[in-house]
């Protein structure tokens, strides 16, 4: 009877799956490249998640940029309303109560309320500073004066209105400052 070869199990014919010789050591320079593909592939993961993560804070600044142009990108136009609202009002005052027709006042003022609904429609408050304290944010000296009427620091009276529009100071207050004497 002839004898049939047979392979030894634990000799080096056995391979992987992958066709590469289980038995045989691993070449040093191919454990080097695998190395080095480990080290880019973590370099690349990591530069990923940095790009990632700056694509968020973008699209986040840009919803921020959007909501704050929605909110203040009007306020050129109603810098101007302001300056209207601000003639009108000097004008009314100006004008002596026997100069204007029966009813013609309440109609100029029935106007100045509409300014003011407008304005207020839009986010716009007035600053309050008559006789508070001086502050530099929300309010612009025009003068100092020397009284005994208000403790120094404090506005002794508002040249021009101030406005804020939502919360944000659209136009400072001027103001006189009282100072010591």
């Amino acid at each position: 009877m002839i004898e049939e070869e047979r392979p030894d199990p634990n000799g080096p014919e056995r391979s992987d799956p992958t066709g590469s010789d289980v038995g045989d050591s691993e070449d040093p320079d191919t454990q080097g490249v695998l190395d080095e593909a480990l080290r880019e592939k973590d370099q690349f993961r990591a530069l990923a998640q940095r790009v990632q993560a700056d694509l968020e804070n973008f699209k986040r600044r840009a919803v921020e940029e959007k909501e704050d142009l929605r909110k203040f990108g009007q306020s050129q136009v109603i810098l101007r309303v302001l300056g209207v609202s601000d003639d009108f009002r000097r004008a009314m005052e100006m004008v002596p109560e026997e100069a204007v027709a029966p009813g013609w006042r309440e109609g100029l003022e029935l106007v100045q309320r509409g300014f003011d609904h407008l304005l207020e429609a839009e986010g716009v408050t007035a600053i309050e500073a008559q006789g508070e304290p001086f502050e530099p944010s929300e309010h612009e000296a025009v003068l100092f004066q020397e009284t005994t009427e208000l403790e120094a620091g404090r506005v002794l009276s508002v040249v021009r209105n101030g406005y804020k529009h939502n919360g944000r100071v659209l136009r400072a207050a001027q103001v006189t400052v009282a100072k010591a004497p």
